[in-house]
């Protein structure tokens, strides 16, 4: 069939228009059966691992339908090579053997590779024509396939901007969100529900630090996801890859997998794993994941979820920073109402009372009880402004050691310039009030020589059960290590004179990565 250029400038633009994927695939295959006269006409688009992605036909021919989606039809289809593939019967190709008996051998196919910028995108054939194809017939096909093969990229790049774009809504929501002042726990609830929502994931999970150096699932967002929270992630698992690393993964399917760490994983397919960082610090992983059989992530939504984990990341850091802020100005808020309850108005109302109490004197005794009532009621002000100043005062003494802990670490990083990680794998509910002055006393210290010694930026405190039933506390940073040549410090001999009290020990020594571990053990009460 013969077709003026002008029919074929007008098939390659209707191909070229639409940036619909959909679309496009049948406008493709529809102009490939018109430009040849073939009953029958299709394109198969393949994905970044060469398998067939996309498939769209068009035509009424069963038994050409038949022979093509027969396993050594499509081996055939396979074997499109650079060059148009041309067949008088598609059953003659060394590929196709064992036809069933009694199959029509009616299947002349005509065949090209579809590519772009020498990459092959898919493969676009008709078939099933009475009369033989022709090589016009190949070149128009093959015209139309290098049309089909710039559609179809337009049409992918025009559906990763708009997945950009709806990832980029979703980020900007969860940074809004955090820097609004929002509940950290809910603001983690929302980044799990919101990125599995704009990545058509079926759940979404957060990796977070748990005991120790343990990094646990501790939200999940889908359905079914009960047995997920509360995993400890392993070691060596891809997790802790991405988070060592710094960059994200993508798994094809957990269903295939040979060695699954996490068995709970099994069930899914498809996944995707994004670190949580900020700077150089991991906060987290988030993981994606969709059920078996879906369509694996893609490179574009790979980097997209890592620009959105990064994004999370440091409005996490900048709002656990201004809580921080927060509960600073609020401890230094309670400790000026103090100071000036009790610098200022407990001796302006004691200047008072001697002051009414010089005039009882020159008042008659009937008006003299009288303003004793009122001198009575100054000592009870002052009274309960002194009960008030005590309270204020002792509040903070007599708060439990992990609020106490908190309140170092706030104080560390608005007033020292710190990042400190707290990590309390102790049950401090068994320190007694007088070992957790002492461990508060330990990591004040240790957050200070942090500062203003090490030169650090980063600290670990870490608060821990160890063997005999110790408290361990382990105050590490990323300065320039301790300086082995000065033989006294005081500060470290106050802190060893605190263990010793406890029967522990304390030491000070380079960390394993360079900096400074200062580690320090006591012996809980009644172990």
């Amino acid at each position: 069939m013969r077709t003026a250029p002008t029919e074929m400038l007008q098939a390659m633009l209707a191909v070229t228009s639409h940036l619909d994927l959909e679309e496009v695939l049948h406008t493709v295959v529809e102009a490939a059966a018109d430009l040849t006269g073939a009953p029958y006409a299709a394109i198969g688009v393949l994905d970044a691992a060469g398998e067939v992605e996309t498939h769209i036909e068009t035509g009424d021919a069963p038994h050409v339908q038949a022979l093509l989606t027969h396993p050594h039809g499509v081996e055939v289809l396979e074997a499109i090579g650079t060059e148009p593939l041309l067949l008088e019967d598609l059953v003659d190709h060394p590929r196709f053997a064992d036809l069933p008996p009694g199959h029509p051998r009616t299947a002349r196919f005509l065949g090209v590779q579809v590519r772009v910028r020498g990459q092959v995108h898919g493969r676009l054939y008709v078939a099933g024509k009475s009369a033989p194809f022709t090589d016009e017939d190949a070149a128009g096909v093959r015209l139309l396939a290098t049309a089909a093969g710039i559609a179809v990229q337009n049409a992918r790049l025009y559906e990763a901007a708009r997945t950009r774009e709806r990832w980029l809504a979703v980020g900007q929501e969860i940074t809004t969100t955090l820097l609004s002042g929002a509940d950290i726990e809910d603001a983690l609830a929302l980044i799990a529900r919101r990125v599995r929502q704009v990545a058509e994931a079926d759940t979404a999970v957060l990796v977070l630090p748990g005991v120790g150096s343990d990094w646990v699932i501790e939200f999940a967002d889908g359905d079914p996801v009960g047995d997920l929270v509360g995993i400890v992630m392993p070691p060596n698992g891809r997790a802790m890859t991405v988070l060592r690393d710094g960059y994200g993964i993508i798994v094809d399917s957990f269903a295939r997998a040979r060695n699954l760490r996490v068995p709970q994983f099994g069930r899914y397919g498809p996944s995707l794993y994004a670190p949580l960082m900020a700077g150089d610090e991991g906060l987290g992983v988030l993981i994606l994941l969709r059920r078996t059989g879906a369509v694996e992530f893609t490179e574009n939504e790979l980097t997209v979820a890592e620009s959105i984990a990064r994004q999370a990341a440091l409005a996490i850091t900048l709002s656990q920073a201004r809580q921080a802020q927060n509960l600073a100005e609020l401890l230094s808020e309670r400790s000026r109402i103090a100071r000036d309850l009790h610098d200022l108005a407990i001796q302006q109302l004691f200047a008072t009372g001697l002051r009414l109490g010089h005039l009882q004197e020159r008042l008659d005794p009937a008006q003299a009880g009288e303003l004793q009532s009122a001198l009575d009621g100054v000592d009870e002000a002052v009274g309960q402004i002194r009960r008030i100043v005590h309270a204020l005062r002792a509040e903070d003494e007599h708060l439990p050691l992990g609020d106490r802990l908190e309140r170092e670490v706030a104080h560390a990083r608005t007033a020292l310039g710190l990042q400190v990680r707290l990590t309390t794998g102790a049950d401090l509910a068994r320190v007694e009030e007088d070992l957790a002055d002492d461990v508060v006393a330990v990591v004040r210290e240790g957050l200070a020589n942090a500062a203003r010694h090490a030169r650090a930026e980063y600290v670990t405190v870490t608060i821990a059960t160890g063997e005999d039933a110790r408290l361990v506390v382990t105050v590490a940073d990323d300065g320039v290590g301790p300086d082995l040549s000065v033989a006294r410090r005081s500060g470290l001999a106050n802190l060893a004179g605190r263990a010793r009290r406890h029967g522990g020990r304390c030491t000070l020594e380079p960390g394993p990565d360079g900096g400074t571990r200062l580690q320090w053990s006591a012996a809980l009460e009644g172990r």
